[in-house]
């Protein structure tokens, strides 16, 4: 990654203004931080647009996309993909509710066991993760395209380590 001739951008702004307020402490935490934190919000409005751009809401295409990669039949349970999604199972219900309406998924009752629901993508639903999962694909590239792709393997070494050290 070039740093070579950067511009002062508003986190170093923000940590100059710090700096003549008296503070002394290392800020470099609080830069990286801000900035973590700016990336992350203009890349989630980005694929809240994208995702827009397919006829879905925010979380829907995270149930489309969790039960397409599960593989053939494409079906899990309710349980499976709110743990697999990290949402209470009220969440999930709702999210379930507005997709089956719109036809993308159904809900049946497991031939072992009718006490128990698989939820499956419907054709269409395929149909609809199968173009958007391009989509979403296509504008993660383009996130990083300006990086080289030794910038992109350190990037995700980087994140990689420190995520399973917040982990820990």
């Amino acid at each position: 990654m070039k740093n070579n001739n950067l511009q002062a951008d508003d986190i170093d702004r923000l940590v100059s203004q710090w700096q003549q307020q008296g503070v002394s402490d290392d800020l470099l935490p609080m830069a990286i931080y801000g900035r973590l934190t700016r990336i992350y919000k203009q890349l989630e409005r980005a694929v809240q647009q994208c995702h827009g751009a397919c006829g879905l809401k925010p979380g829907e295409f995270d149930v489309l996309a969790t039960l397409r990669r599960s593989g053939e039949p494409f079906s899990l349970s309710p349980t499976q993909l709110y743990q697999s999604m990290l949402l209470s199972s009220g969440a999930m219900t709702n999210r379930l509710d507005k997709l089956e309406e719109k036809g993308l998924i159904e809900r049946s009752h497991c031939s072992d066991d009718r006490r128990s629901v698989l939820v499956k993508l419907t054709h269409e639903g395929k149909a609809l993760i199968d173009d958007a999962f391009q989509c979403h694909l296509s504008l993660q590239r383009d996130f990083i395209a300006k990086l080289s792709m030794s910038d992109q393997e350190n990037l995700n070494s980087l994140l990689k380590c420190w995520l399973a050290e917040l982990s820990e």
